[in-house]
């Protein structure tokens, strides 16, 4: 990821922020209701492999007993494609192609150029990496062609993903310690809730809520989020 150049990864966020304002009349996406709620499928109702999130992380590394959210109890069990066993000793872009929750956002990692790639050999990261609901609704409010021309675009996609990477390994308790993390895009994120239950807002005030965190994998902990976050410009 460092091998995108952070101004054209800037400028290629406020290309998407401009051509969500002019499609859907806000560059944000709808918020999913909250997992057990009206709205939300039985798939994001699930209860959580584990009831919190341990205390803090020297170095960001998490186990499979750390996981914790809702929806973490719809990821495959045992050792099967997709699990947590099986995600674990992989690089966090090959473990995303096979997370059912991640889908689309696969999709859109491989719309750019040697950015799955890049992602594997980073040295710990976090990701926050939304669900495949959360680019549903920026599909619903742009309209279905003009979200796959956004997908075309692989200088707007290479911003925006890289404004959900930080180049800093962080659990939950960490990320909330933090307070606030630096995205290899540039812009900032602001962390709050608890270590249980950790919020992430973007740059345009927007907060994402934890559906599935502290996953494992060999180079990054992950965070799957209900928005997709968005830069301030």
């Amino acid at each position: 990821m460092r091998k995108i150049q952070r101004l054209a990864a800037l400028g290629a966020m406020a290309v998407l922020t401009v051509t969500l304002s002019a499609c859907g009349g806000s560059a944000e996406p709808a918020a999913p209701a909250p997992a057990g709620q009206p709205g939300m499928s039985s798939a994001m109702a699930a209860p959580s492999s584990a009831a919190a999130a341990p205390a803090m992380a020297a170095d960001g590394v998490t186990t499979n007993a750390d996981v914790f959210g809702p929806a973490c109890g719809q990821l495959p069990q045992g050792d099967a494609a997709g699990g947590l066993n099986a995600m674990g000793p992989m690089p966090v872009a090959s473990a995303a192609s096979t997370n059912p929750l991640l889908t689309t956002l696969v999709t859109a990692v491989g719309q750019v150029p040697g950015l799955a790639d890049t992602l594997n050999q980073q040295k710990g990261i976090t990701v926050f990496a939304p669900y495949n609901g959360a680019f549903d609704e920026v599909k619903q409010q742009l309209g279905a062609p003009a979200f796959n021309e956004l997908l075309k675009n692989q200088a707007a996609l290479g911003g925006v993903l890289s404004y959900h990477v930080v180049p800093q390994r962080y659990d939950a308790a960490g990320l909330v310690a933090a307070g606030t993390t630096t995205e290899l895009a540039g812009g900032d994120v602001t962390i709050g809730g608890t270590a249980d239950a950790p919020t992430i807002t973007d740059g345009k005030g927007n907060t994402a809520k934890v559906l599935c965190g502290n996953i494992p994998t060999s180079n990054a902990t992950v965070f799957v989020i209900d928005k997709v976050l968005m830069p301030a410009s």
